[in-house]
């Protein structure tokens, strides 16, 4: 029997998180969805802004997915930021609830992909960053990019001498 390789094709990022927050545990999770909202994620018709999970009844949900209606589809009254269950087990649940009594910790959904035609959900317990984290970040990334210049600059001098 051959092994078939997990080939993830990435749907949908949620960048905002990684700028606003310090990820710490990831999770894959599966997601309930209707036919016709797994037909427009296909067609990268979802938005992760501002979306957050929580554990409400020993069950996971997402709340503020946008998912656009699906242009051919005949059911017009599925709201495009109801609430949506994920899929995880029931010691993933346990973990992450336990990691959660820190009232500073929140569950954020990172990514969206689709593995062998199953939307797929990655989501990450954070924790929130302070104005000082994101300045102490944009420093970092503008240090990096001078040294880049810098490095260019003496390349390029090198290959005019």
């Amino acid at each position: 029997m051959e092994k078939r390789e997990d080939k993830k094709i990435l749907v949908a990022q949620n960048k905002k998180a990684m700028k606003d927050f310090f990820m710490l545990d990831r999770y894959e999770a599966g997601i309930a969805l209707m036919g016709c909202e797994v037909k427009s994620i296909r067609e990268n018709k979802v938005n992760l802004k501002d979306c957050y999970a929580r554990i409400k009844n020993g069950e996971i949900f997402i709340y503020n997915m946008h998912i656009s209606p699906y242009s051919k589809s005949r059911i017009e009254d599925v709201n495009p930021k109801r609430v949506r269950k994920l899929l995880l087990h029931r010691k993933e649940i346990n973990k992450i609830a336990g990691k959660l009594t820190d009232k500073s910790l929140t569950m954020i959904p990172l990514n969206i992909f689709m593995v062998h035609g199953l939307v797929k959900v990655e989501i990450a317990t954070a924790k929130s960053k302070l104005k000082r984290d994101k300045r102490r970040d944009i420093e970092e990334r503008e240090s990096k990019i001078e040294v880049k210049r810098a490095l260019k600059y003496q390349a390029d001098s090198r290959k005019h001498n």
